[in-house]
């Protein structure tokens, strides 16, 4: 028989084999992930009808080459284009990943781990990260408890929706500050009232509440206190702060208060107070409040009462406590002996002082214990003895303006305590740091507020949270944010690299195991990142197929294939004639 009978027989088999190729690698040309393969020709072996001879020095010829005829063509090799980069498909889901670098993912079927480039995730029913289209395991490594940091270990399944993770424990708010300017001639921090500043924290079950700071300013403009008027819960009850002390505990500090009249806007006129407007209007008799004794008149009718109780608020605005009418009457003053007309040694309040105007004994007042000079002081401006409040003093400096401590003018300390764990085991005293603090002139605006936490947002507490979402980094590391404002490390998708990819093994399903040419895996894993690799999510690599080359490649194929098919047409037709010569 002739020889190239079989040669084109084993070249229509080795083209069907290229074809067969071919057709798998256009079959995927839309599968995530797919590597193309390509399929290289190998001659099959050859007869020799004569060996090779050298050259003959005596006879001086030369040497003649082997004479061989070619039995044919096999599959030499069928190799994956496994280190081309397939190109990047949009797909917006948070768990479709792709991997930018020669790395795998590693995933498990529960026992046995495979390999592959397809990163369409998804969390299944028991809160694993797993293979859309087999559910097969994504592996990666743990959260150590006691560091918080990834353990790069023998890689595991990646729960990262168990029950732990879905929330995200509360805590007590530890610490605080308060930031922003004092404007000394701010109407609310020379009132009485004071400016209030809100603090709001939580306790260790992550109950929210505000605490009610009040800022008032002393005799000194450079000094003010601060105290804890109030705590209310998130339904708007107020605790009892009974136990509760801005401080040292136990600790109360004295200010003097200086009583004066707005006199660009009023005017005593006898026992009338007046507006300076013109014409000038009544705002307030001191006949109407007190009798001629000087004593506060009672009233018989609720009318009566609340017509009094009016009278003695516009007063009281007049002198800047508008809405303090009970502590501006019980501010009290030290008159010594033979200082007034009819005044005895004794504490008075501002209620027998006016009273005492009402009823014609205006007091004069020497220089005595409150830094009063000497002469006369009308009912415009007094000063009352020192209040005595709970809470603290913060100083500034009076030249240029900043914060310079709390307690003593010489003193550097920049925070207190609010102590409220006299309110039950649940909460955490605070520190709070007056440092950020600053007076300065700011067209009688005080803009001071109170925010939870450090400078650095430590110790600023939290309430329960709830998991809002789950974010994956370039490295693989996975992170679940919550609604209280935590993020929360889950987890690290590992990645498999071997020295020889292409000596992978298919396994399906766009799997791939390992083999004795591509190298073992160790069961840990490399960071994708430590070889400059990276992740990317929301985006899958698509294909790598090149449909132009593999149509180039099947016109090749299919010319081949006919080439082949007319050698044994060829040989047939050669044997029949010499069959024909026995005719």
């Amino acid at each position: 028989m002739m020889r190239s009978l079989f040669s084109g027989v084993s070249g229509l088999k080795t083209h069907q084999t290229r074809m067969d190729v071919i057709g798998n690698n256009i079959a995927n040309v839309n599968t995530t992930a797919y590597k193309s393969s390509s399929m290289v020709f190998s001659e099959l072996m050859s007869q020799t009808t004569q060996s090779a001879s050298g050259p003959n020095a005596t006879t001086g010829t030369g040497g003649t080459n082997a004479r061989q005829i070619g039995l044919g063509v096999k599959t030499g090799a069928i190799n994956t284009n496994i280190s081309t980069q397939g190109a990047a498909q949009s797909t917006g889901n948070p768990f479709d990943i792709m991997i930018n670098g020669d790395s795998f993912f590693v995933v498990s079927n529960g026992s046995e781990n495979f390999f592959t480039r397809d990163g369409s995730f998804y969390v299944d029913g028991a809160g694993n990260l797993a293979m859309t289209s087999t559910g097969f395991n994504v592996m990666g490594w743990q959260v150590d408890e006691e560091t918080m940091a990834i353990k790069q270990d023998t890689v595991s399944a990646l729960r990262i929706m168990n029950a732990a993770n879905m929330t995200y424990p509360p805590e007590a708010t530890s610490k605080a500050y308060v930031s922003g300017i004092i404007d000394m001639n701010n109407t609310d921090v020379t009132s009485t009232s004071g400016k209030a500043v809100n603090l709001n924290f939580y306790d260790a079950l992550g109950y929210s509440y505000t605490a009610r700071l009040v800022f008032r300013q002393s005799t000194e403009t450079n000094r003010y206190s601060v105290e804890v008027e109030r705590i209310l819960d998130s339904t708007g009850e107020e605790l009892d702060i009974s136990g509760v002390y801005l401080g040292n505990e136990g600790a109360t500090q004295e200010t003097e208060r200086a009583v004066a009249l707005d006199t660009s806007t009023y005017e005593w006129n006898g026992t009338k107070l007046m507006t300076r407007s013109t014409p000038q209007t009544e705002v307030v008799n001191l006949e109407t409040i007190f009798d001629t004794s000087g004593n506060v008149i009672q009233g018989t009718t609720d009318e009566e009462k609340a017509a009094i109780a009016e009278e003695m608020d516009k007063l009281a605005k007049a002198y800047g406590y508008e809405g303090s009418v009970e502590e501006f009457f019980g501010l009290k003053k030290n008159i010594i002996a033979g200082q007034g007309d009819t005044f005895n040694t004794g504490e008075f309040s501002v209620s027998q002082l006016f009273g005492n105007f009402r009823s014609g004994n205006k007091p004069s007042f020497a220089e005595g214990d409150f830094g009063i000079n000497a002469g006369d002081e009308d009912i415009n401006s007094f000063t009352t003895d020192s209040r005595t409040f709970d809470g603290i003093i913060i100083n500034f400096d009076a030249a240029n303006g900043p914060f310079s401590g709390i307690g003593d003018l010489d003193s550097t300390v920049t925070s207190a305590k609010l102590n409220l764990s006299a309110l039950g085991g649940n909460f955490s005293d605070i520190e709070i740091d007056f440092s950020e603090c600053s007076m300065y002139d700011n067209s009688g605006a005080c803009t001071v507020a109170a925010t939870s936490g450090d400078l650095n947002g430590l110790g600023m507490g939290r309430k329960l949270g709830e998991m809002s979402g789950v974010a994956i980094q370039q490295n693989g590391m996975i992170y679940a944010s919550y609604d209280n404002g935590m993020t929360k490390l889950l987890g690290q998708i590992a990645v498999a690299e071997f020295a020889n990819a292409s000596g992978l093994e298919k396994a399906g399903d766009n799997l791939y195991s390992a083999s004795l040419n591509s190298g073992e895996f160790d069961g840990i894993g490399v960071d994708i990142t430590a070889n400059g690799g990276k992740m990317t999510t929301g985006q899958l690599e698509m294909s790598n197929v090149d449909l132009s080359a593999e149509f180039t490649e099947m016109i090749t194929t299919q010319r081949g294939f006919q080439a082949n098919s007319r050698i044994i047409t060829v040989s047939d037709t050669l044997l029949e004639e010499l069959t024909n010569l026995k005719r």
